[in-house]
């Protein structure tokens, strides 16, 4: 085995391209025309974080209406309006833009590509999925309804027939809602396309597919799910469209269409999309735990394996969301079983993670406080997911606010703070700065405080019998304390939420320069230069083992050794 490349050529000497100076017109002309996929990349991670910030504040105010009884903060039309953007805005804005935001950044980075495979497909994704975004939230200027000019959706983010027939929403805020998500949709499809190939295709010199760092992995097989679930959604929401305005009556009841269709077709989107958002958070813990660890993440094959897996389940789970709907004893044994079999995948993940932790030389910098709490929080909702699998139980608790505190404990217990320990391990290589620690930390342990204070005691809201999306209810319910807390919870998390922020202007232009490798890492984005230039890499890569920059720093123990 003497004789084996060497395992990155001419990478780690990188020093970052000439920088002209341009007025701000050229820099945003640049930025509006580029193909280049890492400004792609950060314009999608800045558009998600844009939109984190409006539907966080959309979630603030429904938090101040619900935290005493008889509130007349908001009205319930714009209660309605207001819960239905900020799902929409949380799912389809915030972390489907952010997470391939993070692929179109780094896939072609760790693979030793030099762009994606289609540049200006890419380019052209970004900003459908931008006009689709805008177009959303126009409606709140241009929407016209039944209570006056400007109405934003009010229909919930699952848009539910007959709710969304034009009888009940009159005027044009629901199809402002369908046809934004269609052309979201489109975008989506784009850059999914776009990291399959350029990770099938692409691959430098020596990286075999069983040699890909497991990000890439996660992002092709994320992509895969994504151009499954988008078709069944925007199938539906063309159908509203129809219904809406050339008497369709797909989903009316009344006209011999199904209302139940709906549910159906929007589903079987739906829960396989939370995999679509929580497989991301997956890879970035793959890069992290191990770096952090000083250990190699365990059982790679394995890892592949489990992801390619709940892929393939999570297609087959979608109607445990229907449990309550009168589904025949068949299909609902059906669901409950498949429910519960994603969980063996998952777990496999999980015990992976601690088992690459167990005995490792932790180092808890910001990137992996993040990812530890990760681990725990998705250990938590998965066994909340797993006790809503029991259909008996969901039954009893299935549109109560267990059901969103078991919801929120995916989408912010491990998606937001994989993405913000993402955020922190990466900043560095995007902008040649390191975040500042001090505030890191105090951006991490209130987002941690303030989430348990929210969201567990959320839970205890929902076993008590509180509805979920409801307007107000009476003092008499005994559920007046608890929201207050919960409401304090999400305060302390929008003050965590505003630190980053504060940390991330400051940092991108006054903090320390971080070199090419601030983490001492191993995948090969780490050897080009912070940030990199347009060309990634002046020649090739070449690989030989998953760690390539851990051959090159320790070549009397290279990781081939032990593949």
């Amino acid at each position: 085995m003497a004789d084996r490349t060497f395992p990155i050529e001419g990478t780690l000497d990188l020093t970052p391209a000439h920088v002209h100076e341009h007025t701000w017109l050229e820099v945003l002309h640049e930025w509006v025309t580029t193909v280049d996929h890492k400004k792609l990349g950060i314009m999608y991670v800045l558009y998600g974080f844009f939109f984190l910030l409006v539907g966080g504040a959309e979630a603030l105010a429904i938090r101040v209406q619900l935290a005493e009884p008889n509130n007349h903060f908001l009205s319930p039309e714009v209660y309605n309006r207001f819960f239905t953007m900020h799902g929409t805005t949380m799912v389809f804005l915030v972390g489907m833009t952010i997470i391939f935001g993070f692929a179109n950044y780094l896939v072609p980075l760790m693979i030793g590509a030099r762009d994606m495979a289609f540049p200006r497909l890419n380019a052209f994704s970004f900003w459908m999925t931008a006009f689709g975004g805008l177009m959303l939230y126009y409606s709140f200027l241009g929407g016209s309804g039944l209570y006056g000019v400007g109405n934003a959706p009010d229909v919930g983010w699952f848009a539910y027939a007959p709710l969304t027939a034009r009888a009940f929403s009159p005027g044009n805020a629901t199809d402002y809602w369908a046809l934004a998500l269609i052309v979201t949709g489109v975008g989506t499809v784009g850059t999914a396309i776009n990291v399959i190939a350029t990770a099938l295709s692409m691959r430098c010199k020596g990286m075999t597919l069983m040699r890909m760092p497991l990000f890439v992995w996660l992002s092709v097989v994320t992509s895969g799910l994504t151009l499954v679930t988008i078709t069944p959604l925007t199938a539906a929401q063309i159908m509203l469209v129809i219904d809406r305005y050339l008497g369709g009556h797909f989903f009316d009841t009344q006209a011999g269409g199904s209302a139940v269709i709906w549910m159906h077709f929007f589903w079987i989107f739906g829960h396989p999309e939370v995999y679509v958002l929580v497989l991301p958070a997956f890879a970035i813990a793959n890069e992290i735990i191990p770096v952090f660890s000083r250990k190699a993440i365990f059982g790679y094959p394995a890892m592949v394996a489990a992801s390619v897996g709940i892929a393939f389940v999570s297609l087959g789970v979608w109607a445990h969301h229907m449990f309550t709907i009168g589904m025949t004893s068949v299909s609902n044994a059906f669901f409950v079983l498949s429910t519960m079999l994603v969980g063996i995948p998952t777990g496999i993940k999980i015990f992976n993670w601690v088992a690459t932790m167990w005995g490792g030389k932790i180092r808890f910098a910001t990137p992996m406080l993040f990812l530890t709490a990760f681990v725990f929080q998705f250990l938590l909702a998965g066994l909340t997911g797993i006790m809503l699998a029991v259909a008996p139980w969901d039954w009893q608790l299935h549109n109560s606010y267990f059901v969103i505190a078991h919801f929120h404990y995916v989408l912010v217990g491990a998606i937001l703070f994989a993405i913000f320990g993402g955020l922190y391990y990466w900043f560095p290589k995007a902008t040649g700065r390191m975040l500042n620690e001090t505030l890191g930390k105090w951006n991490f342990w209130l987002f941690f405080i303030g989430f348990h204070v929210t969201f567990d005691t959320m839970h205890f809201v929902g076993m008590l019998g509180m509805p979920r999306s409801i307007y107000t209810y009476e003092a008499d319910r005994g559920w007046g304390h608890l929201n207050l807390i919960v409401s304090i919870g999400a305060f302390i998390q929008g003050i965590s939420v505003l630190i980053f922020t504060t940390n991330l202007l400051w940092s991108a232009f006054r903090g320390k320069v971080a070199g090419n490798d601030p983490w001492d890492a191993w995948t090969l984005e780490w050897a080009a230069a912070s940030p990199p230039p347009v060309y990634n890499f002046p020649t090739e890569p070449s690989v030989s083992s998953r760690r390539p920059l851990w051959d090159l720093k320790h070549p009397e123990d290279p990781d081939w050794k032990y593949e």
